[in-house]
């Protein structure tokens, strides 16, 4: 069923995105140097749909197997993720990255503790000195930033 499911929807969708491409304004032909606003994304959007028609006619069905309950765990902790990185986005880093090497199966402590403590700090140092891009505020980048 979702060998038919899927790629109609995707089709559907390509079809009212190409729509809403046709609704962009146009240049004037006298500053026009090659394509028109819409034509680059009708001609991906076109692109998707000829994929997605090829995936229905060649596509071989195969019979997927269960879940695992290590991704239902991650996806869960991907949630986990997006609610504390409202509080701070090093916070959130910190708690998914731990989270998920011990619901993979990390049991050791100096292991755990580099990944959700050490790995988070690297990184941020590494972009904020380094890179210099400076992140969202949040209760501890307020701590760095002042």
């Amino acid at each position: 069923m979702t060998r038919y499911t899927v790629p109609s929807g995707i089709i559907i969708f390509c079809a009212m995105a190409y729509w809403l491409s046709t609704t962009f304004d146009r240049v004037p032909p006298i500053f026009v140097r090659g394509m028109q606003p819409e034509d680059f994304p009708q001609m991906v959007l076109l692109l998707i749909m000829a994929i997605s028609i090829l995936v229905m006619i060649f596509d071989k069905p195969i019979e997927h197997v269960r879940i695992s309950l290590n991704a239902w765990k991650s996806m869960g902790l991907f949630l986990v993720f997006a609610l504390l990185a409202q509080v701070d986005l090093f916070l959130g880093l910190g708690v998914f990255a731990g989270a998920l090497a011990f619901a993979w199966g990390e049991r050791r402590i100096q292991a755990l503790g580099f990944v959700a403590v050490l790995s988070p700090v690297l990184i941020f140092f590494l972009f904020d000195l380094v890179f210099r891009i400076r992140f969202p505020r949040g209760l501890l980048t307020n701590l760095w930033y002042g």
